[in-house]
């Protein structure tokens, strides 16, 4: 590999991000995080040492690679689709609810200054044509308003002192040790142990009260927030969905399908499905959540769909639709006209 190849550039520049942000690291951990061989982290070390980036090697048991204390580089190393990346992921609307918005923008200014020409141009134009905007069509996001404090509690690993609206409703206090947040289809949630037990999880909005005590708590070793995230929403999903229907679908209504019950879950019974029958549909298995709002998410798709299994949705359908049928009153021959 030559000395300018841009793939090893990039690599030297990660290299030296790892060790900026993180302090001390071994060359295993160099090379597991870098998906490179440990001989090659020796060898990228004496590239940026001879480039006269200050790295040094410390011995023993708790040695490792470190720059010197105070050493911070440039991010004149950043493409221009990295330049145009970090601003996709700027979220103004929840850095502003998180207090945050005036830190935002100051640090999206300094990072424009830092950035060479062609960056900087990418990074501007990406900031002009597209806008993410997180809540969904028909709602403005959760009201919390005291989603400053959870944070403020969170970032300085305070414990908290809650009063939290359940489902019921009922009131609860609990004292918690908040570890995060996460903003989820424009609804914010608190990621906190209570009494020193496992992570749960709270919607902010069901906040009714927060007290920031005293003192400090630690968070668990090796505690990652996104991974405990992914694992809650699947467990979330198993334990919503805990029945099935077995259904007929018509030829080119698998969009709407997608549309009423989710993507994921219509692709997942497509893949499990056989092929389609003389008529062009075809039958699925699909999770549901119950009965009802199963007849409420499939009646959509109109006559597009026909539940065959189990025998109680596909006679609530029935019942549903004789409902609707004296509701609007069954269409007269006068009605319907002669052909």
């Amino acid at each position: 590999m030559r000395d300018n190849d841009p793939m090893r550039a990039s690599r030297l520049l990660s290299l030296l991000l790892l060790l900026q942000t993180r302090g001390r690291m071994t060359a295993t951990e160099l090379a597991q995080e870098l998906e490179i061989s440990v001989r090659t982290v020796y060898r990228d070390v004496e590239a940026l040492s001879s480039a006269g980036v200050p790295v040094y090697a410390d011995r023993g048991p708790a040695g490792g690679y470190r720059l010197l204390d105070g050493y911070r580089t440039r991010l004149n190393g950043l493409t221009a689709e990295e330049a145009s990346s970090l601003f996709l992921a700027g979220l103004p609307g929840p850095a502003a609810q998180l207090g945050l918005g005036e830190v935002a923008a100051n640090a999206e200014l300094k990072l424009l200054a830092a950035l060479p020409p062609e960056p900087r141009s990418h990074a501007a134009r990406m900031r002009e044509r597209f806008h993410l905007d997180v809540p969904g069509w028909y709602g403005d996001g959760d009201e919390a308003p005291f989603l400053g404090d959870v944070a403020e509690a969170v970032w300085d690993q305070r414990p908290m002192r809650m009063v939290y609206r359940r489902w019921g409703p009922r009131e609860v206090e609990r004292l918690t040790h908040p570890y995060g947040l996460v903003l989820k289809g424009g609804a914010w949630y608190l990621v906190a142990a209570v009494d020193g037990g496992d992570p749960r999880t709270y919607r902010v909005s069901r906040i009714l009260a927060a007290e920031i005590l005293d003192g400090r708590f630690e968070r668990p070793q090796g505690f990652d927030l996104a991974t405990y995230w992914a694992g809650y929403a699947a467990d979330f999903r198993a334990r919503m969905h805990t029945g099935e229907a077995l259904v007929r679908v018509a030829p080119g209504a698998e969009g709407m399908l997608r549309y009423a019950v989710g993507a994921e879950i219509v692709d997942a019974a497509l893949a499990e499905a056989g092929p389609p029958d003389e008529h062009g549909w075809t039958a699925m298995r699909l999770p549901t959540e119950s009965t009802r709002h199963a007849r409420w998410l499939l009646l959509r798709l109109g006559a597009d769909i026909e539940v065959l299994e189990p025998p109680e949705l596909r006679a609530l359908m029935a019942a549903t639709v004789a409902e609707l049928s004296e509701l609007y009153g069954a269409p007269s021959g006068d009605a319907q006209g002669e052909r």
